[in-house]
């Protein structure tokens, strides 16, 4: 029975790894799915906590791109059979999660035989145990109580600071969500102008809008508005 850390990089996953490191529970590998959109920090991240810990991470990578999926690859069966790509992914259509992250990770550990699996969700997010019925997963933090702001303070505690991506965000995964809140979007769009620019090439080249209420050109002018409005006031 090999025991794996299912390791996101995010504020939950981190301060279990780093917990169970501290308690000496076994370990037999820490594994990261890169979807090849992880904010720069996040990878900075992830090597910060290797050198910390002092061990290897293992990355698993998606055999397509995100952008692949977005736009070129063809579906092969069902209603939609013969449409070029997904698309702009959506809170019904998440193929996001499917293809960069579940699928590669679960032909990842396939391969490693019986596991038990220890997956980072807090207390105040016990919910999510739901999705995986049937799996031999662990969640340590339940078991010791701590809500995901316990998790970022002891990261933080520990000198781990993702560059003030939670100062800002709420959710640290995939710069380009299009699930991210109005707020996020603005922090996106004031803190990354480079990243937002990627934003806007890319939903220039979908088949579907980045959001249904907003482009990314009205968006701009609302950011831009409250900052002249912020000023204004300042």
């Amino acid at each position: 029975m090999k025991h794996i850390v299912s390791f996101s990089g995010g504020k939950d996953s981190t301060a279990m790894l780093l917990i169970m490191l501290e308690k000496g529970m076994q370990i037999d590998e820490i594994i990261f799915c890169d979807t090849g959109m992880e904010f720069p920090a996040m990878y900075k991240h992830i090597e910060q906590v290797k050198d910390y810990i002092g061990q290897g991470i293992t990355v698993v990578y998606p055999p397509k791109t995100f952008e692949y999926y977005m736009f070129d690859h063809v579906r092969v069966k069902g209603a939609w059979k013969g449409i070029k790509g997904y698309g702009w992914p959506d809170s019904l259509r998440r193929w996001c999660t499917g293809f960069l992250k579940r699928d590669p990770y679960m032909k990842h550990i396939k391969k490693l035989g019986d596991v038990t699996e220890y997956q980072g969700i807090a207390i105040d997010e016990r919910e999510r145990e739901q999705s995986n019925a049937g799996r031999n997963i662990k969640y340590p933090l339940i078991e010791w109580k701590m809500t995901e702001k316990d998790c970022l303070e002891y990261c933080h505690s520990k000198g781990f600071t993702w560059d003030g991506l939670y100062e800002k965000f709420k959710r640290v995964s995939c710069w380009c969500c299009p699930l991210k809140s109005l707020p996020e979007l603005k922090s996106l769009w004031k803190y990354y102008p480079e990243l937002w620019q990627e934003l806007k090439r890319m939903d220039r080249q979908s088949k579907n809008s980045f959001r249904d209420d907003y482009s990314l050109e009205q968006l701009e002018r609302k950011f831009e508005a409250q900052e002249r409005q912020m000023t204004i006031f300042d």
